[in-house]
């Protein structure tokens, strides 16, 4: 998949800028599969990177068209694949799906057909009990957050949640979020995914304190807004 392009975060947006991709798949695994009598999903669009309240929008094509049969967005929570919507594949086998967010979070995002007779290659793969699916990758819903960040003056200082502080260390501070809960950050068109390693920061107004190489992979400077899954 094509990495997508999200929302940018220097200050608060009353209104999210969001970006599409398109995530069809390869030429040569759709005539493949066509040529060995398979069902072939392609997501053509998908926007997947929302601010909380916000709309998921995934639009594609199911070929040959199976007309009437149910095509489903799913989102990873815990064990189990909870639907978000779903649709029925049109004569010219189409299909559009639409969820509005409600909370910021990141969740494994998945189309499934199941209906279809077998998988394609790549990110597709077989349903158990038959049927179609195709990975979207993560659904990141967002929200504002002030943060900072920490590093030089700190190197080699006991993290509160085991270890210490080096250049390479990836995560951030949080005053409450469990140690290891992963956090998916936002900023000026760059994203990381990294765990809670420390507690702070214990300055008014800011919720985040990045470590120095999170700083950098996200090219933050300073302190400022970014876009937070948690």
């Amino acid at each position: 998949m094509r990495p997508q392009p999200l929302l940018r975060a220097g200050r608060p947006m009353a209104v999210g800028a969001l970006g599409f991709a398109t995530l069809a798949a390869g030429t040569s695994a759709v005539a493949l599969a066509q040529n060995n009598h398979q069902d072939v999903i392609t997501v053509k669009t998908a926007r997947t990177h929302v601010l909380a309240g916000r709309a998921v929008h995934v639009q594609g094509v199911l070929r040959p068209p199976h007309r009437g049969d149910a095509v489903t967005l799913q989102a990873r929570r815990g064990r189990h694949w909870s639907t978000l919507d779903r649709d029925a594949i049109d004569a010219a086998g189409r299909y559009r799906l639409r969820y509005r967010t409600r909370r910021p979070g990141s969740w494994k995002l998945r189309v499934r057909v199941a209906g279809a007779k077998a998988a394609t290659a790549g990110r597709a793969g077989r349903v158990g009990g038959g049927g179609l699916r195709r990975s979207l990758g993560r659904l990141n819903v967002f929200r504002h957050a002030y943060a900072s960040w920490y590093g030089p003056g700190f190197f080699g200082h006991h993290l509160a949640c085991g270890g210490s502080l080096t250049p390479g260390t990836l995560g951030v501070a949080h005053k409450t979020l469990p140690c290891g809960t992963k956090v998916t950050l936002r900023y000026h068109g760059r994203s990381v995914r990294v765990p809670v390693v420390d507690r702070g920061p214990y300055v008014a107004g800011r919720e985040f304190d990045l470590t120095s190489a999170t700083k950098q992979r996200l090219g933050f400077q300073g302190h400022g807004y970014v876009l937070t899954t948690r």
